[in-house]
């Protein structure tokens, strides 16, 4: 079988800025909605990401892969009912071209409210992988022999549906590049982040002014002691998941039991011993 070529009209549709530079990850999102993106990828820390070559995203058509003059890609399900299907055409004809696009075919992943669920642990897991094809459904779904013969991992964003798999892919993006590193200011400023602890929610966030009708910041925010600022953000972030998400903490292994002051002794340790270190060398 002779190769798909992509058509042109597809290859101009990638939001990368330099050619030559290899992005950390790249996302092909095959859709019948292209547009929906454009608004999105040219906003914040993901334009940023793309400008900088940490990001690149790639926006496929299906219907540029459509073989009848009205560039159909849906028909009526089989045994009637309401709606329309994407067809297996246009579907397996779109990724097998997009994944010859590059070295690597790339990690295939369908976006469908029968999926895995869209947790920080299989955020992580699509952080860590180079390339990323995206499928967005539209109408009534997909025909079920794209499932059987492409198998997808399936990701689902929650308990509803959407009207289409674009915006479940700008989540599955957005979720992800938090994790690339270079994306973020602050490398590690997602660790504090509610889920990136296993079994946790992220504490209460503060900043100026002090007091704002009557509302206060903790003493303890403004104390200057670092290791009371920890416990007393460990002891906040503990209180809230029991609070509102209970079934992340019966969900969740057994973790140090204050992994903020954990980490802050151990950086105090290790200044201590490098200063004492520079002090016998002097």
């Amino acid at each position: 079988m002779g190769r798909r070529r992509c058509p042109p009209s597809v290859e101009r549709l990638s939001y990368r800025r330099d050619p030559i530079m290899s992005s950390r990850i790249r996302f092909d999102v095959l859709t019948l909605f292209p547009e929906i993106f454009s608004g999105y990828l040219e906003q914040s820390l993901l334009k940023l990401a793309i400008d900088r070559g940490l990001v690149d995203v790639r926006l496929w058509d299906f219907r540029n892969w459509a073989t009848d003059r009205h560039r159909s890609v849906d028909d009526k399900p089989f045994g009637g009912g309401p709606g329309m299907l994407l067809s297996c055409q246009p579907v397996f004809d779109a990724v097998e071209a997009v994944q010859e696009d590059a070295p690597e075919p790339g990690r295939l992943v369908m976006l469908s409210p029968q999926g895995q669920p869209l947790a920080h642990s299989l955020v992580e897991d699509i952080a860590a992988t180079p390339r990323v094809l995206l499928l967005c459904g539209r109408y009534e779904g997909f025909d079920e022999r794209i499932r059987e013969g492409l198998k997808p991992l399936e990701i689902s964003v929650g308990d509803f549906v959407t009207n289409g798999g674009e915006v479940p892919a700008m989540l599955v993006i957005d979720s992800a590049i938090r994790l690339v590193p270079g994306v973020l200011g602050e490398e590690n400023s997602y660790r504090d982040d509610s889920f990136a602890q296993p079994g946790r929610l992220e504490h209460p966030q503060y900043t100026r002014p002090r007091e704002f009708r009557g509302m206060q910041v903790p003493d303890v925010l403004l104390s200057g002691n670092h290791e009371d600022i920890n416990r007393w953000r460990h002891e906040q972030s503990e209180h809230r998941t029991r609070e509102r998400r209970p079934d992340l903490l019966s969900a969740a292994p057994n973790p140090d039991p204050n992994p903020d002051l954990t980490q802050y002794q151990n950086t105090q340790a290790q200044n201590q011993t490098q200063a004492q270190t520079t002090g016998l060398n002097r």
